[in-house]
């Protein structure tokens, strides 16, 4: 889901509650995260942009191993080495909720019938170069946009989805579009509802996003 407080609806420092799932703006005395913890009993926390954890109403950081998982699934990262043999190999995970699927070959939620949109976003995580260079953020992160340019959004988005698509150790053999779909189709609403549109307009906005001009030069990806 989006990140941003189930409260007050703001994305400014916002905590998972690990207990219930929902989400809670700050962990201070008096915050949304603090008076949950405190009405509910529940405990544990994690911060949805350092990815660390936290005790509250005690607001100690929570150190453990075996949380990793969790942050693995929330932001999966990928090597050139694994990257290299995706094609070459066809074996099946098994999702932590005992269901087992295909990395790559993962179902998306249909959120408001943006079943067009989805069609597209499976069809261009199954075109390798593509894929490949999604997959490693490293590849984008640093790009340089100007003050202000909201459409680089649309680039990171579409990364982390990639990533969750085939990563091999999600929760659920699918994942949520949410916040790809949010911050592509907000700037796309003329053509939303039209798959060869979306795709046309999509392209050309990862382009422009990754240094591309009408003039095809080439962008980051080519």
């Amino acid at each position: 889901f989006e990140k941003l407080c189930s409260i007050s609806l703001s994305h400014i420092n916002v905590y998972a509650c690990l207990v219930c799932g929902k989400y809670f703006q700050g962990r201070g005395l008096k915050s949304h995260a603090y008076i949950h913890s405190v009405q509910l009993s529940h405990h544990v926390f994690l911060n949805l942009h350092t990815l660390k954890f936290y005790c509250l109403p005690d607001n100690y950081e929570i150190i453990d191993s075996s949380l990793e998982d969790i942050t693995y699934v929330l932001k999966p990262t990928f090597t050139a080495q694994h990257i290299a043999h995706l094609d070459k190999q066809a074996k099946l995970s098994r999702a932590y909720d005992g269901t087992t699927y295909l990395p790559g070959i993962v179902g998306l939620n249909n959120i408001k019938a943006n079943d067009y949109a989805n069609a597209v976003l499976q069809a261009l995580s199954n075109v390798p170069p593509l894929r490949n260079y999604f997959l490693e953020e490293e590849n984008y992160r640093r790009i340089q946009r100007p003050p202000g340019d909201i459409m680089f959004l649309l680039v990171q988005r579409f990364g982390e989805l990639m990533r969750k698509l085939w990563n091999p150790r999600n929760f659920k053999a699918h994942v949520s579009p949410h916040e790809m779909l949010r911050s592509g189709l907000s700037s796309s609403a003329a053509v939303a509802g039209d798959g060869v549109e979306f795709l046309s307009w999509f392209l050309n906005a990862l382009h422009a996003a990754l240094g591309g001009t009408k003039r095809k030069k080439k962008s980051e990806w080519g």
